[in-house]
């Protein structure tokens, strides 16, 4: 994230009548005219280029409301440019243009003119009968796909939050046809995308969320899987030791009137190594597993562990 500064007050670029005359105003004129308690406030603001089938509310500090026809840029643009019927929208913006807003024209001296900006302008909450709103706000298709000839509502700004006192939902396929009076087919979910990348273009990772009971279900399943291997090798490290103690003692029938020899003290003596070494390191490793595994069951796995991997508070299907 890259935070860049600049000055509170940016007054370059606006309107120069109206300058003038705060210049020429007296002291007190002035002090009225410095935005403070809600004074107004000259600021560079440009000119909004209006069809004659919009209303626009606007004000003198670049926040607009304009009823119209869908219209991303130009006023040929979107359904509304193309003479569609329910194609009604309503585009509420504040800072057009965002921080290179001006009155008037840099090179000409003239006042400036605005289309619509769905790429630089600040802030802005844009509702529509009829709209490709993915296109429109350049965004990329996704698992969901994209939205072609179909209402929309989409909001842009440099932090969008969504606030609720009692629970937020995000809901899909509510209904089975669309605005236009299409049948959906089937259900379409929700795609969460970083950096408005798409994973067939670039290669991302767009994948499916897991569902936490589910995962945390597969989990213990496999703890419990991990514990009888557990079990399977100590049964095994029992019989591999009642194996060595036989052949630690094996003596066989010498030829000398078939007397018995005498154990191998190579062999005695490795025999007495490997039980140790099978006891103080194999046993104690695995009875310290078999804890561990209980302790990770109880920290991930169960509500009550510190770390959980199944969210308190929020659900998806």
């Amino acid at each position: 994230m890259v935070n860049i500064r600049k000055e509170a007050v940016q007054q370059t670029g606006a309107d120069p009548k109206a300058s003038k005359r705060i210049a020429n105003s007296s002291d007190t004129a002035k002090a009225s005219l410095q935005g403070i308690n809600g004074d107004p406030l000259v600021e560079p603001v440009p000119e909004f280029i209006e069809t004659p089938s919009e209303k626009v509310i606007a004000n003198a500090n670049n926040s607009w409301i304009v009823l119209g026809r869908d219209r991303h840029s130009t006023i040929d643009s979107g359904y509304g440019g193309k003479g569609d019927t329910q194609a009604a929208s309503i585009d509420i913006v504040c800072g057009r243009i965002a921080n290179n807003a001006r009155s008037v024209d840099r090179k000409t001296g003239e006042k400036l003119w605005a289309d619509p900006d769905f790429r630089v302008d600040a802030a802005r909450i844009y509702v529509s009968q009829k709209t490709d709103l993915d296109k429109n706000f350049g965004l990329t298709t996704g698992r969901v796909g994209t939205s072609s000839a179909k209402s929309g509502i989409a909001m842009k700004a440099d932090a969008i939050r969504f606030i609720a006192r009692e629970g937020i939902k995000l809901v899909t396929s509510e209904a089975r046809t669309n605005s236009q009076g299409g049948t959906i087919q089937g259900v379409v979910g929700i795609d969460i995308i970083a950096g408005n990348m798409n994973s067939r273009a670039d290669g991302t990772d767009l994948q499916p969320i897991p569902k936490g009971d589910n995962l945390a279900l597969a989990l213990r399943r496999l703890t419990d899987h991990v514990e009888k291997l557990n079990g399977i090798v100590t049964t095994f490290l029992e019989i591999q030791t009642t194996y060595n103690q036989s052949i630690m003692t094996h003596w066989h029938h010498s030829p000398f009137f078939a007397a018995p020899t005498v154990p191998s003290t190579v062999v005695m003596a490795d025999g007495v190594k490997a039980m140790a070494d099978s006891l103080t390191k194999t046993m104690a490793g695995l009875l310290s597993h078999k804890t561990n595994l209980a302790m990770f069951k109880h920290t991930y796995l169960k509500a009550s562990g510190k770390k959980y991997i199944c969210s308190r508070y929020n659900n998806v299907n």
